[in-house]
């Protein structure tokens, strides 16, 4: 048995690779895989596989799948590109009969009029149409999003456009040890899980870094433009910021929230709270 992991260069990647290692799961039926496979050579000390793979160089991605019996699927980071990119996985995929995919999709996929939602949901029903046993894992707004950006909180208070939205946030890790689940036999086949974790809004993201701080962090709520503009403004890349505005504009109406406790299935326990992550990462 081998199990093949997508992006393991990557921060969700490579804690999914731990994850499995954590669960028993023999180093040597790990495929890791990356664009820099050198950067994968720790790994390799430790007995998993490494393979290069790119997911624009379809001739890569034939010889790495080889023998996989499981593929875990991290979706691409170019926006704009992973449509493509995602086809020559899937075509990969099919031509070395693997017998599962779990794909890492967006929450509420199938409903989000969100910018980012596209690539993902065309990606779904590629893997559906190659024929292929699948797991899609709709993982909500990583709480490193905002956790990432304390420094910048406490220095200028918290500034989105996602109005009184709830977003259903876990940690990294916390989706990671979902995609080990699922790979391990907890998930059903042919199936989508939305992914998420206790939800906030961001007024009380605010609220929550003001009391284990001590110090007084606002929220200030923004139109999606004019969110998009302090972000170009802060010198976030005109494409992405819009991209970013976009995102606060879905979660303000309720497409990054999710219902029921899918994660929290699959991992066996509560999923990381908003007020745990901030401790943490104080």
């Amino acid at each position: 048995m081998s199990i093949v992991v997508t992006g393991a260069t990557g921060h969700l990647g490579r804690l999914i690779v731990e994850s499995l290692l954590r669960r028993g799961v023999p180093a040597g039926e790990i495929v890791a895989l990356g664009r820099d496979a050198g950067k994968l050579a720790d790994l390799a000390g430790r007995g998993v596989v490494t393979r290069r793979a790119d997911y624009t160089d379809p001739a890569s991605l034939r010889a790495a799948f080889a023998g996989a019996e499981k593929l875990m699927f991290v979706s691409g980071s170019e926006v704009g590109q992973r449509e493509t990119q995602h086809r020559n996985v899937v075509a990969a995929a099919r031509e070395a009969g693997v017998g599962l995919v779990v794909y890492t999709s967006i929450a509420n996929a199938d409903r989000s009029s969100m910018l980012l939602a596209g690539e993902h949901l065309a990606t779904e029903r590629e893997i559906a149409a190659a024929g292929l046993p699948y797991v899609i894992l709709r993982n909500g707004w990583y709480l490193e999003n905002y956790t990432d950006q304390l420094p910048t909180y406490l220095q200028y208070g918290v500034t989105g456009a996602a109005g009184d939205g709830r977003v259903s946030a876990a940690t990294r890790a916390d989706f990671a040890e979902a995609a080990a689940a699922a790979l391990t036999g907890a998930a059903e086949t042919n199936r989508a899980y939305e992914l998420g974790g206790e939800a906030f809004t961001l007024t009380e993201l605010a609220e929550e870094l003001s009391r284990q701080t001590g110090r007084s962090v606002g929220y200030t709520d923004l139109p999606t433009e004019k969110y998009a503009e302090v972000l170009g403004g802060a010198g976030v890349p005109a494409g992405f910021a819009a991209i970013l505005a976009d995102s606060d504009r879905g979660l303000s109406q309720g497409e990054l929230y999710v219902e029921g406790d899918d994660l929290a299935k699959l991992i066996g326990r509560r999923p990381t709270t908003l007020a745990e992550a901030l401790r943490a990462a104080l």
